[in-house]
């Protein structure tokens, strides 16, 4: 039910898509480009429950996995999308081991969590086993983005049922008190950085990381991290246009200097 397990155990790293746009002809644009996964934003992105519904809906048309990060670690809109049929879940700002442990009991159905019974659209795409089949599929992750949480890093690895832990190098920046950033290479961050890949492996768990760039993700992955994004619709497509304004403007700035001699 979940490629990207088998993915992991044929030791291939996940190249995951991000979507910050609420539309569904972006999700199915992503979701034909063949990214391993694909995740709607809906902490930071412009999305919500509603919108994230036919972004759903375009991406079952791919072989992309259906991933969410919530807004927040909060119980009614984790079992909202997960049945909704997202196959992982990202919570951001986690923090402390009882942060985490919440975390589970919100993504599985006893006797590991304490998810409620309702999978609905879930039910449908994946089948009437489904209530069977979703604590050994759903995927949870950890973001590890504060200063207090790689002091509790150890705690928060050792939780049971966690799938892993996921970067947010801007947030984990900030707390160290340096300007929010990706790909950062500033001690501690980058240190801690390292360090996470490194304790995630030692506990059996899958380390992921948001990235701003290709060559950043490509090192990340060598230094053993099995699930890299890279930047987002919006982010991409903004670099992109504003390079296409920037290189127009340049050659008509250009042909208006030459007319005037």
């Amino acid at each position: 039910m979940n490629n990207l397990l088998s993915l992991w155990k044929s030791k291939k790293p996940i190249i995951n898509g991000w979507l910050s746009i609420p539309n569904s002809f972006t999700a199915e644009a992503f979701g034909k480009m063949g990214w391993d996964s694909v995740t709607i934003d809906l902490q930071h992105g412009q999305s919500d429950y509603q919108s994230s519904i036919s972004m759903l809906q375009a991406l079952a048309n791919s072989n992309s996995v259906p991933m969410v990060r919530v807004p927040w670690n909060e119980p009614g809109i984790i079992m909202k999308m997960l049945d909704l049929g997202v196959m992982g879940i990202i919570a951001p700002m986690i923090n402390t081991k009882k942060d985490c442990e919440n975390f589970i009991s919100y993504c599985y159905y006893p006797p590991i969590g304490q998810r409620s019974f309702g999978p609905m659209r879930a039910q449908l795409i994946h089948g009437e086993n489904y209530f069977q089949n979703a604590n050994k599929n759903i995927l949870s992750f950890a973001m590890i983005e504060t200063k207090q949480a790689i002091e509790n890093l150890d705690e928060i690895l050792s939780v049971d049922g966690l799938t892993g832990v996921y970067i947010g190098p801007a947030d984990m920046s900030s707390s160290y008190g340096l300007p929010p950033k990706f790909d950062v290479r500033e001690d501690p961050v980058f240190s801690n950085i390292k360090l996470i890949s490194e304790k995630a492996k030692k506990f059996g768990k899958i380390a992921g990381i948001h990235n701003g760039s290709t060559d950043y993700a490509k090192e990340m992955i060598n230094i053993g991290y099995d699930l890299v994004t890279i930047l987002s619709d919006f982010r991409v497509m903004s670099l992109h246009s504003q390079k296409i304004v920037d290189t127009m403007k340049e050659k008509d700035s250009k042909n208006s200097d030459s007319s005037t001699y």
